[in-house]
């Protein structure tokens, strides 16, 4: 997979997430399609954290061991 193809896999899951927790959060699902949806949520969350963790992982190997430079965990402020 291209990283052109990890960045539009990870937006769509991002984009799915977003609509499942709308869909959740109207309330209108029965049981049963929140179960469902739940476990697609579980899923494409799990995706996401994946492709985040290899972003993660490319970047650490570009940067120098040498140098300042360290990760930090993102916090919106």
């Amino acid at each position: 997979m291209s990283s052109s193809d990890a960045t539009t896999g990870f937006e769509e899951s991002l984009k799915q997430l977003e609509e499942i927790v709308n869909k959740m959060e109207q309330g209108q699902l029965s049981l049963e399609q929140s179960l469902g949806a739940f476990e697609q949520g579980v899923k494409l969350t799990r995706q996401c954290q994946s492709t985040l963790k290899q972003a993660e992982q490319r970047v650490s190997k570009l940067m120098p061991k040498d140098d300042s430079y360290e990760l930090n965990d993102f916090t919106e402020e």
